[in-house]
């Protein structure tokens, strides 16, 4: 399980193409000679009210099997394809010129060359980390223990529990140290308990992990199956004491603020005023406990489990940080388990692409800076910040027109609204890595600074006021966010980006769905989902809602979470409506909002048709092609456990069939797979 903070799962494939970026500008090229994407990818043996998602990219599907290296397979994929080239070709060039020592080419280069060393790191083998595993194994007492959990946070590694720095939810303006349960290594607490085969198979293949991995550290049979043991035990008594994912969407229940008197009052053994300075953080005078039951647990842990038991677990944490980026026996083993045994995946990328991902992950505000000069416009950035005005401006018309709400909670929606401030394509100011050490000596030891600079990046934050400019992602990554305490969207480059076609091969229905829909429309909503409605238009965590309103509001997502409930995703396991209402709201608003952004277009009010579809269906084909792909069993399954996000073919097929403007579309009526009364389908924004 890798290292690297905050990682992400890229998509891979051994095809390359050409990407575009979605224009809002009609083509003056011919229909007939303008490659139709939507005709490409569309299943006409499928009826479109039996399936629509099917029916619209389901061709695509049945000639793009998953690669071999993948757990999924789809149109992000082939945006990232297209984003791993461009980043090779920076990352590449770096090596061989890397400019002045400290400069950003300088750290891409050196991070590059010693990925990309692929017999270093064989050679090294454990070297790298071997001062580690002596400082774990020279423990002798529980404030060794102590103090070593402390080292492993500043390496990135979540030890025991989860810490970050963040806004106070309910003071936006400040920084505020946050302490989360966490501490396990299977991806969430229910993987521990549910008696189903596929997590009792999981289990069983876990334990055998954790053993082998004892046996490549040295330890023979019999120790290596008495740490799994231990190890497996501890981490069962942080799961069994861990809130399940239903029960982190509540802000009010997750937050918890104390000063240090009442902190260590909590957990005594935990000794947090020592811990705090072995972190190396500045004072501390308040924290956010998200779970203090798990906290009253762990000081119970302290107390009872032996020091041995705890060198093994701090051991097992350390090596699975580090493992996908050690030497390949550490590598498959990681790989077996993380991405085989829970997602089904087949084989490894290839070295280059998983020295991408980790070098996007460290080092991706430095790769973006070259990202954008070389591959993206002022002009097109202007553009996206266009269509990003006009959803706007149908989200205001859509909440004055709302049948259900009072005026008052309407008018501060609307002010709510009117501060949402949109942040496009990339930032005006990048993260200064100055002060990043990156050498060509070990790639491990690489990502073990990178890692301690972006720990110590986030704890200096704490207490300071809150940089409004700074992006959480970077704009070469494939996705989009909302943040509740900045009341802020944020909309990445890539997000913009289609692979295989250019500007002339786009009309208005496509980027009011693709862009305008699935994503910006989507991103807005989340200020109002179920939890993003909880925080006021300066961020805090702040009721602004009539309790009539607010109970309207529970009616109508509870609509959403029963809908969504009731859909099956592989043999008996139902998606989980309640885990997922967020994304589902959100979904439904964003087609909602790109749908009437888009009915104010020429292409709509012209009713004129391309290659046989009307501009009303030519939208909905362009909202399923943004959830375009298929995903292994494997992977459907631990995503059901640990997403909030529903598996995409019904963030296709769930909203719409909640929208009457489907129905009329393709003609679908009762009798109808898809068919839902009209009483039945649910309205929200």
């Amino acid at each position: 399980m890798s290292g690297i903070a905050g990682a992400k799962c890229f998509l891979s494939f051994v095809l390359i193409l050409s990407g575009f970026y979605l224009s809002s500008c009609q083509s003056k090229s011919s229909e007939s000679s303008r490659r139709d994407i939507l005709t490409e990818v569309v299943d006409t043996t499928v009826l479109p009210g039996d399936d629509f998602f099917k029916y619209a990219v389901g061709n695509w599907i049945k000639h793009n099997p998953i690669p071999a290296s993948e757990s999924s397979w789809g149109i992000g994929s082939l945006v990232q394809e297209e984003t791993y080239s461009r980043l090779k070709n920076i990352s590449e060039e770096s090596a061989k010129n890397p400019g002045k020592a400290g400069s950003n080419e300088q750290k891409i280069g050196d991070f590059w060359f010693t990925g990309m060393d692929s017999i270093g790191t064989e050679k090294q083998g454990l070297n790298p980390v071997k001062p580690d595993l002596d400082r774990i194994a020279a423990i002798k007492d529980m404030d060794g223990v102590l103090k070593e959990i402390a080292v492993q946070h500043t390496y990135g590694v979540g030890v025991l529990f989860g810490n970050y720095v963040f806004q106070d939810e309910k003071n936006s303006e400040e920084q505020a140290l946050h302490l989360y349960q966490g501490g396990i290594r299977l991806p969430d607490r229910d993987y521990y308990f549910n008696t189903d085969s596929r997590n009792t198979q999981i289990r069983k293949e876990y334990k055998a992990h954790l053993q082998r991995i004892f046996q490549l550290l040295g330890a023979d049979q019999a120790k290596a199956a008495s740490n799994a043991a231990s190890v497996y035990a501890l981490e069962e008594e942080l799961a069994r004491h861990s809130r399940k994912i239903e029960d982190l969407r509540d802000p009010y229940k997750n937050y918890n603020k104390m000063d240090m008197v009442a902190l260590e009052k909590l957990a005594p053994a935990m000794k947090f005023r020592e811990l705090f300075v072995n972190m190396k953080m500045p004072q501390v005078k308040s924290v956010i406990v998200a779970q203090p039951e798990f906290y009253t647990a762990v000081d119970k842990l302290l107390k009872i489990t032996p020091v041995e038991t705890w060198k093994a677990y701090l051991t097992w944490n350390f090596i699975s940080s580090y493992a996908s980026e050690l030497s390949s026996p550490f590598a498959k083993e990681d790989f077996y388990f993380y991405r085989t045994v829970l997602r089904g995946v087949k084989e490894m990328k290839p070295r280059w692409k998983r020295v991408l991902d980790a070098e996007e992950n460290l080092l991706g505000d430095a790769l973006g800076q070259l990202f954008v000069k070389n591959y993206y416009s002022e002009k097109t950035k202007k553009r996206y910040e266009e269509l990003v005005k006009n959803i706007f401006s149908t989200y205001k018309e859509r909440i004055e027109k709302l049948d259900w709400m009072s005026d008052s909670t309407k008018h501060k929606a609307l002010l709510k609204l009117s501060t949402v401030m949109p942040k496009v394509s990339y930032p005006d100011k990048w993260k200064d890595f100055s002060s990043l050490d990156i050498k060509r000596d070990s790639y491990v030891q690489n990502i073990i600074r990178a890692n301690q600079w972006w720990y110590q990046y986030s704890i200096n934050k704490i207490g300071k006021p809150v940089d409004k400019t700074e992006w959480d992602m970077t704009p070469q990554t494939y996705n989009a966010y909302y943040n509740p305490s900045n009341n802020e969207i944020v909309l990445p480059a890539a997000i913009f980006f289609i692979a295989g076609l250019n500007d002339e091969q786009l009309d208005d229905a496509i980027i009011y769905a693709y862009a305008g829909g699935s994503t910006i429309g989507h991103e807005i909503t989340h200020g109002f989902d179920d939890q993003g409605r909880q925080f006021d238009e300066k961020g805090n965590l702040k009721d602004w809602w009539t309790k009539k309103d607010s109970d309207e509001y529970n009616k109508r997502a509870k609509g959403i979470i029963e809908q969504f409930n009731d859909y099956v995703v592989l043999d008996s396991l139902h998606v989980r409506g309640e885990a997922t209402q967020g994304e589902n709201i959100a979904d439904l608003g964003g087609v909602v909002l790109g749908l009437e952004a888009f009915k104010k277009t020429e292409q709509y009010k012209s009713g004129k048709k391309i290659n046989g579809f009307t501009p009303l269906q030519r939208f909905f084909l362009g909202y399923a092609l943004a959830w375009m792909g298929h995903t292994r069993n494997e992977a459907l399954a631990n995503q059901i456990m640990t997403d909030v996000h529903a598996p995409g073919f019904l963030r296709v097929n769930g909203p719409l069939v909640n929208i009457d403007e489907f129905y009329e579309a393709f003609g679908i009526k009762p009798g109808d797979k898809m068919y839902r009364a009209p009483m039945k389908r649910v309205k929200i924004w």
